[in-house]
């Protein structure tokens, strides 16, 4: 893929009474006191004026293509994305010009906080589908933020969920094999997946088995071969992406068996 082709598409700012007044741009059909994800997303634990606060945030609204990236690494800080729809991987850039996967992120979830320490994005994030996220100046939040102790407690527990979310599975994987890896990952695939009201136990992988190898530490064909394992216990029915877990309890065993 061409360099140009990954290069994100220009971003504008945008309140809801500025997009009534242009004609061009669709307006917002949604703030973050309504949106379906406010139990997920910034709104999470808010009530009354700090709700309302937030609906006056300026972000821009944009579509990112399957395959496109959102930023780069080493790009300029300047946002906090939340993922409105669609899922997207962060990963970083290797010497030898492979690529590490460091994570996964669905509806719901904030990308771009790894810019936080430096001022400049640790790693890449592109698009397993087609998505939409809310771009959001960390400036802004920053600004609205100083101005409501409540607001700062959300931002900094969301920040944090984030950080824990990926670091807690990382941890464990040091210490597993590759059976309870990929049980872990699935499993907490299905606590998102339920989470958003969605089924906890079938449900379509949007990364390949190359991309959840790299994630987990595991080679190609032991990915493959763990999935046909899990076929053959009878705690999944895989095909190609698409994922049934017949056996949740099962599983969840094949986890727990090194964590307890």
């Amino acid at each position: 893929m061409h360099t140009a082709a990954l290069q994100p598409a220009p971003l504008r700012f945008m309140t809801t009474a500025t997009l009534a007044r242009t004609a061009s741009t669709a307006p917002l059909k949604t703030q973050c006191s309504t949106c379906h994800l406010k139990d997920l997303c910034l709104p999470c634990g808010l009530t009354g004026s700090d709700v309302q606060r937030l609906d006056g945030l300026m972000f821009a609204r944009r579509r990112v293509k399957e395959g496109d990236a959102l930023y780069h690494e080493g790009d300029k800080f300047q946002f906090i994305y939340a993922v409105r729809s669609g899922t997207f991987k962060s990963h970083l850039a290797l010497k030898d010009g492979r690529e590490q996967v460091t994570g996964f992120q669905m509806a719901g979830e904030l990308l771009g906080l790894d810019g936080l320490a430096s001022g400049k994005h640790a790693s890449s994030a592109v698009a397993l589908e087609d998505a939409e996220i809310c771009a959001i100046p960390y400036a802004h939040l920053s600004e609205l933020a100083a101005g409501s102790a409540d607001l700062q407690h959300v931002i900094s527990r969301l920040m944090s969920r984030e950080i824990v979310r990926e670091h807690s599975l990382m941890m464990l994987l040091g210490s597993m094999n590759a059976e309870e890896r990929l049980a872990a990952f699935l499993l907490n695939i299905s606590q998102r997946m339920k989470a958003r009201g969605y089924s906890p136990t079938e449900f379509h992988l949007r990364m390949s088995r190359a991309e959840i190898g790299s994630y987990l530490g595991m080679k190609l064909e032991t990915v493959s071969r763990t999935f046909s394992a899990f076929q053959a216990q009878r705690l999944l029915e895989v095909d190609k992406k698409h994922v049934r877990i017949s056996n949740l309890d099962g599983l969840t065993r094949a986890f727990e068996t090194r964590v307890q």
